[in-house]
């Protein structure tokens, strides 16, 4: 059985515009194309625009959704991984729902407001323990009340830079050029800066010590370097890269701009 462009448009909630820009870009193929050119679908092409939406949801862009589908073929182990998250979302949504439910019905009703119960589901410190373990306890408040402290907007800008920073970095990798090569070095201009950026991070002040224990010059070098491996042992951070290969270009790239510049 298999599904008309229109179709698959209607039920997935996207227009076939987008479906015929998956196919041009060879992100989503149709299994097969009739004699009056029309594009249909059968379920494996479907279970892969499950999987595009979803990484899409993520806020990935398509190139490294391209990358994503490309490292993991089979498709029924990432959607297991993918609906390990959705469970603990779907969880979390249902606390946040909960708690916003019980301070409407009491501020109706004029009872008490249980602070305990206010912010159940909230998860907005969920790296917290993480990022403290790896930077230190005054990492974590800075930058969690600079993100606290921006607009919509400005979120929205920030998370769009990081995007587009992860993309570029996958088009230079997958072009082949070297971690030396001037193109590579302005790239990693660009992520010191980005990182630069974010209150808390050695990075965010090189006016520290120099001898790495705060924010200056050899601070700011162990940090870029130490984050470049970092991109390629935790697959978290690989995946922004495009996967492993990708993510140890990135890495050889800061460590040349490192040395060079830091």
């Amino acid at each position: 059985m298999d599904w008309s462009i229109q179709e698959i448009a209607r039920i997935a909630g996207t227009t076939s515009r987008t479906l015929r820009h998956y196919d041009s870009i060879g992100l989503l193929k149709p299994s097969r194309t009739g004699h009056n050119g029309y594009r249909f679908y059968n379920q494996a092409a479907l279970v892969q625009l499950q999987r595009i939406l979803l990484l899409r949801e993520l806020g990935l862009g398509l190139p490294v959704i391209s990358q994503v589908l490309d490292d993991e073929t089979d498709a029924a182990k990432a959607l297991a991984g993918h609906l390990a998250w959705l469970k603990q979302e779907q969880d979390r949504l249902s606390r946040q729902i909960a708690s916003v439910t019980q301070t409407i019905n009491a501020v109706k009703g004029g009872g008490e407001i249980m602070a305990e119960e206010m912010f159940n589901g909230f998860d907005h410190t969920q790296y917290k323990d993480e990022v403290e373990e790896r930077w230190g306890k005054d990492a974590y408040a800075k930058g969690d009340s600079w993100w606290r402290g921006m607009s919509a907007d400005e979120k929205a800008a920030w998370k769009q830079r990081s995007q587009q920073l992860g993309e570029d970095w996958i088009a230079a990798a997958t072009a082949g050029i070297e971690p030396d090569s001037a193109e590579a070095q302005a790239l990693a201009k660009r992520h010191v800066e980005w990182l630069t950026g974010i209150p808390g991070t050695p990075a965010s002040d090189a006016r520290g010590t120099a001898d790495g224990a705060g924010g200056g010059t050899g601070g700011v070098k162990g940090y870029v370097t130490g984050l470049g491996e970092m991109y390629v042992a935790d697959p978290r951070f690989a995946k922004n890269y495009g996967g492993a290969e990708g993510a140890g270009f990135v890495r050889d790239a800061l460590a040349v701009y490192a040395e060079k510049n830091l």
